[in-house]
């Protein structure tokens, strides 16, 4: 039975609604941090402040980020092939994970540039670092407002946000240290909020990265209890016995099943099919599992009658 891996409303190009909005979503945010990044670099250089270049070094993987991104849009919209049977749904997928990495060697480098500061401070322009980082903050923050408003459950939208996110907390740092460094003249202050910002971005992408290499490894889809899916299957009328039970992900946003069923009475194949039919519907209002593989068995596989020769019945679904 063939499945249509995306099942949102579609638009008269064929793509859906919301794989639309969600590459409208990254090309307003890719523009916009691509000409602020300019612009706060220079800003960095100009006004000597550390803060400011971390933070564009942050603006930089966030352009990789979202450019990386609309790559990903663009390639789980593939359809299946006889190559790749499920299209290229964990595009998506290894888009977050390698914006997540980025997010890594970008912090780790901020940590040590930071370090270095503070044995051999250097005078910084307070307020331009202000005015820059406000900047930076109105750029940051619109662009998560817009990806957050299309991202749903999507790793890949989740990667981007995570980037453009953590700019946004960057540039509460930056003006907080322009401020200080301002009023006071503490220029020390400037590598220290760099090296908090960079705790910040650490955090959220090793949770990226967990959440990535989840998937990539088919474990159980974040916030799916397998324990009540196989209750939710053993309790359904007709049902003796549920084993051979598998969760994975095909995507961020695309869990899938496998199961054996073991079916009370003596069904025809159509009563069969019409069971597994309606155990599918349970398991996609219920769990959201659209993509469900059952075998239906009319006895468990160590029934007497089978180990002396009896033909065990099944059919998949």
């Amino acid at each position: 039975m063939a499945h249509n891996h995306h099942a949102h409303t579609a638009g008269s190009d064929g793509t859906s609604m919301t794989h639309r909005a969600r590459v409208r979503a990254l090309q307003i945010a890719l523009v916009a941090n691509g000409v602020f990044f300019a612009i706060q670099l220079a800003g960095g250089i100009v006004f000597g402040s550390l803060a400011l270049i971390a933070d564009s070094a942050h603006m930089a993987s966030d352009v990789v980020a979202l450019a990386l991104a609309l790559l990903a849009q663009a390639l789980i919209t593939r359809p299946a092939s006889n190559r790749n049977t499920y299209g290229m749904l964990r595009a998506e997928v290894l888009a977050a994970q390698a914006n997540a990495a980025v997010l890594v060697l970008v912090s780790g480098w901020v940590v040590y540039e930071a370090i270095q500061r503070f044995s051999s401070p250097e005078p910084i322009d307070g307020l331009g670092v202000i005015v820059v980082g406000l900047l930076g903050l109105a750029v940051n923050a619109g662009s998560a407002w817009i990806i957050s408003r299309s991202s749903g459950d999507s790793l890949n939208l989740r990667g981007a946000f995570l980037h453009l996110a953590s700019d946004a907390a960057g540039s509460v740092g930056v003006v907080i240290a322009g401020i200080v460094v301002l009023t006071t003249g503490a220029d020390w202050v400037d590598p220290l909020v760099s090296i908090f910002i960079s705790i910040l971005v650490l955090i959220a992408a090793w949770q990226l990265l967990r959440d990535t290499t989840r998937v990539l490894l088919e474990g159980v889809p974040k916030g799916l209890d397998v324990d009540a899916v196989e209750r939710s299957l053993a309790s359904a009328d007709g049902v003796e016995a549920v084993h051979h039970l598998h969760v994975w992900s095909i995507g961020s946003e695309t869990p899938a099943l496998s199961a054996h069923i073991v079916l009370t009475g003596e069904l025809t194949l159509h009563e069969a099919q019409a069971r597994g039919d309606r155990l599918k519907e349970e398991l996609a209002s219920g769990f959201g599992i659209e993509h469900a593989t059952l075998e239906l068995e009319c006895h468990s596989c160590d029934d007497d009658d089978h180990d002396t020769g009896t033909r065990n019945r099944t059919a998949t679904l």
